[in-house]
């Protein structure tokens, strides 16, 4: 089994590999209250993960070992994602009398109605979401498959890197997790809110009503574009390219002829993933979007993106109302926190 659901895991870290960074985040709890024990990034070179799948294990393990070193957690037990589009997700419905084993075994009898790969080659797991609105005898299951590859990479670079994998979770089930923090901050309670989390070569449109994800839809467009823009034009290195993107220092005509362009066809991503959404549903209108990823921190991006969208745009912040203990740095989270959405919600699964 995937442990997508697994009951309580406590005392695990969080982390998220990305295309440009391994992100490493440990929570603690005291009463309500979450507090931040430890926290680091790795840089990645390019290559080691593309489109979110890992092609140099030794690489990408080699540099987990490097941030637990530095980082020090408090458990070396981990929870790890894989991308959505590596899951296939199905809502059934099975009799409300069965037990998980059963449930199990009945999945595994009927699983080539659900999943389109010989039972042989995935990884499965399953939750029961609550009975049938109109039948309480029957109950609706969420099941979740992902290929057998998709997880063992991970377990493969976690344990290089020093670490003990207990949960490999799917992207769009942290990020649920994650945005339950911030439901007071962005007042989003009600309505539609749109997670916009733009990486660096990748950007992952998720819909939340009710505190669930309704639709997503990722697409390969990032920051990336906008540090080879600096790049070509201004001859810089990538390394410094990427710095003064974050850092400021560039030419004066840097956010005329680079940036403005560079929101503008981030612009059109998101209208483009927005009207897929709307064909796709019945839904004609959102009411707020929250930006995530690494990216979401440009100058100035949440207010184009507000005025173009005519809806509040706020950038994500999980750890708004935790404390932050005295071995992080906290101006560092603050500046990276709009990017940590999936490790934070990672980082819960220690309270399942």
């Amino acid at each position: 089994m995937l442990p997508f659901f697994g009951k309580k895991n406590s005392d695990q870290v969080g982390l998220d590999i990305s295309s440009s960074a391994i992100k490493l985040l440990e929570l603690s709890r005291q009463g309500d209250r979450y507090r931040v024990e430890s926290y680091g990034v790795e840089p990645l070179p390019k290559s080691m993960v593309m489109e979110k799948n890992i092609s140099n294990v030794e690489g990408v393990g080699e540099a987990i070992a490097r941030l637990v070193d530095r980082v020090r957690p408090h458990s070396r037990k981990a929870a790890v994602a894989v991308a959505g589009s590596a899951v296939i997700t199905k809502i059934i419905e099975m009799d409300a009398s069965l037990n998980d084993d059963d449930m199990e075994e009945q999945i595994r009898m009927e699983a080539d109605q659900y999943i389109p790969y010989p039972l042989d080659e995935v990884a499965l797991d399953f939750a029961v979401l609550g009975p049938v609105e109109t039948n309480p005898d029957r109950v609706r299951v969420l099941l979740a498959v992902s290929r057998i590859e998709n997880v063992e990479v991970r377990k493969d670079v976690l344990e290089i890197g020093g670490l003990v994998p207990k949960t490999v979770d799917v992207e769009a089930f942290a990020l649920e997790r994650a945005f339950e923090l911030i439901v007071d901050a962005v007042e989003a309670h009600e309505g539609i809110t749109v997670v916009f989390d733009v990486g660096a070569t990748m950007t992952t449109l998720s819909v939340i009503s009710a505190g669930q994800i309704i639709y997503s839809r990722e697409q390969q467009f990032g920051g990336q574009q906008l540090t080879e823009e600096i790049q070509r034009r201004y001859g810089q290195a990538p390394e410094e390219a990427e710095h003064a993107k974050r850092s400021g220092g560039l030419p004066d005509d840097y956010e005329m002829e680079v940036l403005a362009p560079f929101r503008d066809a981030l612009y059109q991503q998101l209208q483009r993933s927005l009207q897929f959404f709307y064909s796709a549903t019945t839904f004609r209108e959102i009411n707020r979007v929250v930006l995530a990823g690494g990216t979401a921190g440009i100058k100035d991006l949440n207010h184009h993106l507000e005025d173009k969208l005519g809806v509040p745009v706020v950038l994500a912040n999980p750890f708004v109302n935790m404390s932050i203990s005295s071995r992080v740095n906290a101006a560092l989270l603050s500046n990276d926190a709009s990017s940590l959405m999936v490790v934070c919600g990672l980082a819960l699964r220690s309270f399942d």
